[in-house]
């Protein structure tokens, strides 16, 4: 039986209906945070003289029994559990008896569901940093193994300037550290609430929303009962961070995919991390970097789908909102087993280092170093800038090295032909943040200290 057959006639609720509205199979991904939220509804309802003590207690045992069975995995649903909130209510009134009724007294399944989404994506936001924070290792420990390694650095697809390899992991690292920043403001923001907001405008019995809120660990109750139940910014927000999250790891998969290829050669895939062909016996392919690209289009769909769904939304509660959580659980899926699967690509491959050596020692990388040395001896930059792309046009169109047109020119000459020898570039690279020996060594400690910085501030790095 539903928790609102009363209100209709004999005949009950069509299959159809039943079909196409019910959420058990998913949202009993929420049935902990329920039955956490209503072991404070009852403390809530014993505090303020609405349920006895000897009630209560009753009851609050029923709950601990219904969170074994989940547990345990012994809990059984039936056909009439339409969601987790009815499966709960339904096998708590069968253990506490007529106390069980008493269960939902003061409270909507408006603000329960808010309720338990909050507490539910509150830790799982956590749980998604700490893995970030195991993929940051990862990127750091091999920038450190890394040394003196070098290879071009690319825009547009182009090699443009020789850069430490480690600089070019860190880059990944720091992209990775601003998502984890992303997830704990987002944590702070949701950490309200919403319990007591009732259906839509609270209730007329003496409820204490802040003895609740406290007893769940929230920071802050409800300040609007509407607001509080039809709010669900925090998902859409936790969309957008879990969807940036796999924009950056496409785009270190894109790198991957590319870097492994024969054209490229500058990684090869430890082959517990890559898959073979089923036809082609020579293949050894990058799944993981290919999915992490292509998953990222899956996590935007959840985003934008979510953000269509509450566009004509009025207020308050509308059963649109069920629509919620299949996205964010998904989302929520695929990051965390993206970002382990990353990790462990990244601990295990090798660098070709001796390939990345000799795509960054080509002469042109060092372009604007030759630019960079005429402007010191005083030409402006944009004359400077003109007089290399000219003996660049030069040395390609005539096919002649372009060391030797560097020799020969009157402004250049023998000593800036030094600049063109094989890893000289890479060191020149001096400016804080940059790509050289020097700062690059001062970025590794100050992302040592702001990995440190962020374990803190998730309260370590276990999973809780």
């Amino acid at each position: 039986m539903t928790l609102w057959q009363e209100r209709f006639g004999a005949e009950g609720p069509a299959a159809e209906l039943l079909a196409y509205t019910v959420s058990l199979p998913y949202d009993q991904r929420l049935a902990a945070d329920d039955v956490e939220g209503s072991r404070a509804h009852v403390r809530g309802l014993a505090a303020v003289g609405i349920v006895s003590h000897d009630d209560a207690n009753i009851l609050l045992a029923a709950l601990d029994r219904v969170g074994e069975e989940l547990a345990a995995g012994t809990l059984a649903f039936k056909p009439e559990d339409e969601d987790v909130h009815t499966a709960v209510e339904r096998r708590v009134t069968e253990l506490a008896g007529r106390a069980g009724a008493r269960l939902h007294t003061g409270r909507s399944r408006n603000d329960q569901v808010a309720t338990d989404l909050r507490l539910f994506t509150k830790r799982e936001l956590l749980v998604v940093g700490r893995r970030l924070i195991g993929l940051q290792r990862v990127l750091l420990g091999r920038s450190k193994e890394a040394g003196d390694a070098y290879l071009p650095g690319y825009t547009h697809l182009q090699r443009a300037q020789p850069v430490l390899l480690a600089h070019h992991l860190m880059a990944h690292a720091w992209a990775f550290a601003r998502d984890v920043d992303r997830l704990m403001d987002t944590r702070r923001r949701l950490d309200v609430s919403p319990l007591g907001a009732g259906a839509l405008a609270g209730s007329s019995l003496p409820l204490d929303p802040d003895f609740v809120a406290a007893e769940l660990g929230f920071a802050h109750r409800f300040e609007n009962s509407l607001d509080a139940v039809s709010d669900r910014d925090f998902v859409a927000e936790a969309l957008f961070d879990l969807a940036l999250i796999g924009v950056h790891l496409s785009r270190l998969g894109e790198e991957m995919v590319l870097w492994s290829t024969e054209e490229f050669g500058f990684a090869t895939l430890a082959d517990s991390y890559a898959t073979g062909s089923s036809m082609l016996p020579q293949k050894k392919n990058p799944d993981i970097a290919e999915l992490a690209r292509g998953r990222s289009g899956r996590l935007i769909g959840n985003l934008t789908g979510l953000l269509a769904t509450l566009k004509g939304l009025p207020l308050a509660y509308n059963r649109d909102l069920q629509e919620d959580k299949e996205p964010l659980f998904d989302a929520l899926d695929q990051i965390s087993g993206g970002v382990a699967a990353i990790a462990g690509l990244l601990a295990t491959v090798t660098w070709n280092t001796e390939r990345m050596r000799e795509a960054a020692d080509s002469q042109y990388v060092a372009a604007v170093d030759l630019a960079e040395w005429l402007v010191v001896k005083g030409m402006p930059f944009r004359e400077a800038h003109g007089v290399v792309a000219g003996l660049v046009r030069d040395a390609i169109q005539r096919r002649v090295p372009l060391a030797e047109l560097v020799e020969s020119h009157p402004a250049l000459g023998a000593e800036a032909v030094e600049l063109l020898s094989p890893g000289v570039a890479v060191t020149r690279r001096v400016t804080p943040g940059g790509a050289g020996p020097k700062p690059v060594a001062i970025q590794l400690k100050r992302f040592e200290a702001h990995l440190a910085d962020m374990v803190t501030r998730l309260g370590g790095d276990d999973e809780p």
